[in-house]
């Protein structure tokens, strides 16, 4: 899952090297935010983060990949947690100048009043509906029936 490097929560210094300095402050942050995990290994090559445990359902997983791809200096995720009860996969979105989470919702669900979806499918990382930013990827999940 690729992201935009320059976006969003600013963990570290930019000038900071340190793998294991980086990882740390990563987790710290999943851990801040209060995402479910049972195992949760965080590994950093320079701006690339790979995820490795296990979590019970697939929107622990997606969700935890968000809130570290949605850091300053992090370019890609490579999620390879394992997830004990497999769902589909939710779709994702990388926001642009203009957005609203009501007009993505109108693109995805073709009703934008659906919008509390994508907001609650967020949470923790938005902590508000209208406080989203070009380059943030947010979670897009099917819709219930």
């Amino acid at each position: 899952m690729s992201f935009f490097k320059g976006v969003d929560e600013k963990l570290f210094p930019s000038t900071e090297k340190k793998p294991e300095v980086k990882a740390a402050a990563l987790l710290a942050h999943v851990q801040g935010l209060g995402l479910p995990f049972k195992k949760l290994s965080i590994k950093v090559e320079e701006d690339v983060v790979t995820l490795e445990g296990l979590v019970v359902e697939q929107v622990d997983a997606e969700k935890i990949a968000i809130a570290v791809g949605n850091v300053k200096g992090v370019s890609s995720v490579n999620n390879t947690l394992v997830v004990e009860v497999p769902t589909p996969e939710a779709k994702f979105h990388t926001v642009v100048s203009g957005d609203t989470l009501g007009k993505i919702a109108k693109n995805f669900y073709g009703n934008a009043m659906k919008y509390p979806v994508i907001y609650e499918a967020n949470k923790p990382m938005l902590s508000d509906p209208d406080k989203i930013y070009p380059g943030q990827v947010s979670r897009i999940p099917a819709l219930e029936y």
